[in-house]
């Protein structure tokens, strides 16, 4: 028997990708999410619904997408000192996971409590080291969580082109991480939506306690990407190997013809067409897609 191409066998076996991924969305009201916000408040034994830390560290080297990368970090009295230098360990893991640069990933931190505090803006430190001795320089606040607050102040201080924020038809993404693990003092619902709406994706950190409600309200959907739950401040810096895969640069798959085709349709029929006609020659089972790949896979490895 003749091997098919193996850019053939590849481009088969994307039609089939999306059968093993599946996405489960929370909704405000779920009985799920209510218990997850308990648990939060009252240290429970109870499992959160929303996507907790795995503690397998998943070291994969890529070059970040360029970002205008904004954190926004609580440091009020319920953050005790040990507690804060993990928060520093956190974002210094994340500066080394970046691409940092003018012309990369910029970084700005929004310090918070019942003030706010510009740290230093996206336009301040364009490598790394530098960075992290500026990181290193933070100092927590005081009492109050004025998340709602921090907020406001990203927007209009930290997310500008004066202070360092890619024009938007440059196409560089506006992210903003928030690190919590108290209620907000404040409403954080309309400030969030306002962000979002202007283009910035948030992702919310909650930390023992933390309202889950309050990070379900700030952070950009879909929320099982965007919300995150840790117990304690001491594995808080083990999220950084998520963040990585969360914002590694997605580089394309460079596939050989028959995949170079101009338009995909036409090239799924052709491939569904070629898959029946193999089935009608006994040369693949009558059974599942997967197995059927599967199958084929087998085939050509014999071959």
């Amino acid at each position: 028997m003749k091997p098919f191409p193996c850019s053939f066998l590849f481009c088969v076996s994307l039609l089939f990708s999306d059968v093993a991924h599946a996405t489960y969305h929370l909704k405000a009201g779920d009985h799920q999410l209510k218990t997850a916000q308990s648990y939060a408040q009252t240290r429970h034994n109870a499992q959160p619904v929303l996507r907790t830390l795995n503690l397998a560290k998943t070291d994969s080297p890529c070059r970040s997408r360029p970002l205008d990368l904004v954190f926004i970090i609580d440091s009020s009295r319920s953050v005790r000192p040990a507690e804060f230098e993990k928060v520093r360990i956190f974002l210094a893991n994340m500066a080394d996971t970046l691409d940092v640069g003018s012309d990369a990933t910029r970084v700005a931190v929004v310090n918070y409590a019942s003030t706010v505090k510009i740290e230093f803006l996206l336009k301040n430190y364009f490598n790394k080291l530098n960075l992290k001795k500026a990181i290193a320089r933070i100092e927590p606040l005081a009492t109050g969580t004025m998340t709602g607050l921090a907020i406001k102040t990203a927007m209009k201080e930290a997310f500008t082109e004066q202070s360092g924020a890619r024009p938007r038809s440059g196409n560089i993404s506006k992210v903003a991480i928030i690190v919590t693990d108290g209620r907000p003092q404040d409403h954080v619902e309309e400030v969030s939506a306002e962000a979002r709406a202007s283009g910035v994706e948030i992702y919310a950190v909650g930390v023992d306690r933390a309202d889950m409600q309050s990070l379900q309200l700030m952070a950009s959907l879909p929320l099982e990407e965007h919300v995150f739950y840790v117990e304690t401040y001491g594995v808080i810096e083990k999220l950084t190997s998520k963040f990585r895969e969360t914002l590694c640069e997605a580089r394309a798959e460079v596939v050989e013809d028959p995949c170079k085709c101009e338009a995909m349709l036409v090239f799924q029929r052709q491939t569904q067409a070629t898959i029946q006609q193999l089935t009608a020659k006994h040369i693949l089972p009558v059974v599942s897609n997967g197995r059927q790949i599967e199958h084929l896979e087998n085939t050509l490895g014999r071959a």
